[in-house]
């Protein structure tokens, strides 16, 4: 029990160093702070496994709570329960083999004891679902959710509009949320401060949160404000969070504005750009870049010729971060100068751009982003 107990804690650590396992998973379980959710269900489910007790509604009430929560903010019901399913599911696949080996007759209790408990817990959230449906808020909730759907798709607003239950601002700064490995509750508390400005619409999408805050002016909506400064430094680590935006001056430019706001906070994602809060202007040639589609495929191929080199490689890479100075770059890697130019001169020769040349460097630096780009899978 006490092996079965420690691999289970091992698989949810390795969650936040985003291995392979973390990949795994669906992402609207990591979009819904699974690290501390499975934190929880992993210490309820083997005390179920010892005593045969099923957890009190105090010990899961803070399971039922925070999927009630994300089913409020916009997850569907069958996406919030099917996390449980697929959790489940995973936790299985990569316990079961382990009892298998060390003793198989144990193999039909854990079955047994993890249908019981995955039924236990989807029943208690179902139940909160039911409770909270009754209630007057929840009809607004759902007008809200459809609202937020059919601005950020273009789609005729019809009788919402003029709404006094519902009122609409003329522009909203459309802000898309996206994760690496963050905290437990990051997501949490972000997407909470932001429902928490009036007038904000919250969407959920198949990679992500999506917020519309009113916009008056050029001011950053105060959940945002928080964000910005001071910057992420040494002894305080970037919150493995990034949040692209967009202005709409209208209901008409949200769509568009949906779309940018979604390439920037993915491509911040997948380059881990120091700031939170980013927009496509700080990120000019990363956007571009980002955005361009299949011309993607054509930058990254610039750099196959380098593949089976990796010197080659790091000494590209060491050029890009010293800002072009050969001296640095020789520093860096321990090497003479002149060591630097021949790897540098191969390179012009292998790829057919010279890092030495303004057009070179240019080319190489593109493919090098477009290369990070692929690598950490984006998916605007």
């Amino acid at each position: 029990m006490d092996i079965l107990r420690q691999q289970a804690d091992d698989l949810i650590r390795d969650f936040t160093a985003e291995t392979l396992s973390f990949n795994a998973l669906p992402q609207s379980i990591i979009d819904a702070d699974f690290v501390h959710s499975a934190q929880l269900n992993i210490e309820l489910f083997f005390r179920y496994l010892a005593d045969g007790i099923e957890p009190a509604e105090t010990a899961t009430r803070p399971l039922v709570d925070r999927a009630t929560e994300l089913i409020r903010d916009g997850m569907s019901v069958a996406e919030a329960l099917g996390n449980y399913r697929e959790g489940a599911r995973f936790f299985w696949t990569q316990l079961a083999p382990l009892v298998e080996a060390q003793d198989p007759a144990m193999l039909p209790e854990l079955g047994a004891r993890l249908t019981g408990y995955l039924g236990l817990i989807t029943a208690r959230i179902a139940e909160a679902l039911v409770t909270d449906v009754r209630q007057p808020h929840w009809e607004l909730l759902e007008h809200q959710h459809e609202i937020a759907d059919a601005l950020l798709t273009g789609r005729k607003l019809g009788g919402w509009v003029g709404d006094p239950e519902t009122p609409l601002a003329d522009a909203y700064l459309v802000t898309v949320i996206r994760l690496g490995a963050a905290a437990p509750g990051a997501l949490t508390a972000v997407r909470r401060a932001l429902a928490a400005e009036p007038g904000t619409l919250l969407h959920r999408d198949s990679a992500g949160w999506t917020a519309l805050l009113p916009l008056h002016g050029e001011r950053l909506p105060h959940p945002l404000q928080s964000l910005t400064q001071p910057k992420p430094t040494a002894a305080e680590p970037h919150p493995q969070l990034w949040i692209g935006i967009a202005p709409a001056a209208s209901h008409d430019a949200i769509p568009h504005a949906y779309t940018e706001a979604r390439i920037v906070a993915d491509a911040a994602r997948c380059l881990r750009r120091p700031e939170i809060v980013c927009r496509h202007q700080d990120m000019v040639l990363e956007y571009a870049i980002a955005a361009s589609g299949p011309a993607r495929k054509s930058l990254t191929a610039l750099l196959i010729p380098l593949a089976e080199h990796p010197l080659l490689s790091e000494t590209l890479d060491a050029l890009i971060d010293n800002q072009l100075n050969t001296s640095a770059v020789a520093r860096a890697l321990h090497v003479h100068r002149n060591t630097v130019h021949y790897r540098l001169t191969r390179i012009a020769e292998l790829t057919g751009h010279d890092p030495q040349q303004p057009h070179g460097i240019a080319a190489l630096v593109a493919a090098k982003t477009a290369a990070t780009l692929d690598r950490n899978a984006f998916q605007p």
